[in-house]
């Protein structure tokens, strides 16, 4: 009886150090996250500081780009979706390689915003934007040539 203490003793403690870590570590993410507020789910606070996700924006900013006319690509993507994380490793690179400036905008957080304002049901979504008004879209997990082909039909005309 007295082993069974002690093992449940040390099962809990381990358990306490795990839960203070994973604290300490989202506490340190949180002090120089785009998002603007602490109050983030867990997956959001996984992505802060992956280097695949530094373009983020909030949706006031993506609505004065979009509004300002210029061309505006904006990717929307969801830190739970399996299909925005394969696409992500693969479309910020090629976006780097073709000089591409694109805004990640983060359904999980501001899924009601992007539905309301833009239509987006379905992620991940890469939309074009030109003179404040959708000119293209290509949605779900997508190969690196039709990345390329959505980013030449409108950057490199």
């Amino acid at each position: 009886m007295k082993k069974l203490l002690i093992i449940g003793g040390i099962v809990v403690v381990f358990f306490v150090a795990i839960f203070a870590l994973t604290n300490a570590s989202n506490k340190s993410k949180l002090a120089d996250n785009p998002y603007g507020t602490d109050d983030l789910e867990p997956s959001t606070i996984d992505l802060i500081g992956n280097e695949n996700y530094n373009s983020i924006v909030l949706p006031d900013a993506v609505s004065k780009k979009i509004k300002s006319g210029e061309p505006t690509t904006v990717y929307f993507f969801h830190p739970r979706c399996h299909f925005c994380m394969e696409m992500t490793p693969v479309l910020m690179p090629i976006a780097k390689e073709e000089g591409v400036k694109v805004n990640q905008f983060n359904m999980q957080e501001f899924e009601d915003d992007a539905k309301e304002a833009y239509g987006i049901t379905e992620w991940p979504a890469l939309v074009q934007f030109e003179n404040g008004k959708e000119v293209g879209r290509l949605v779900g997990l997508q190969p690196e040539e039709n990345i390329h082909a959505f980013f030449n039909e409108y950057y490199n005309k």
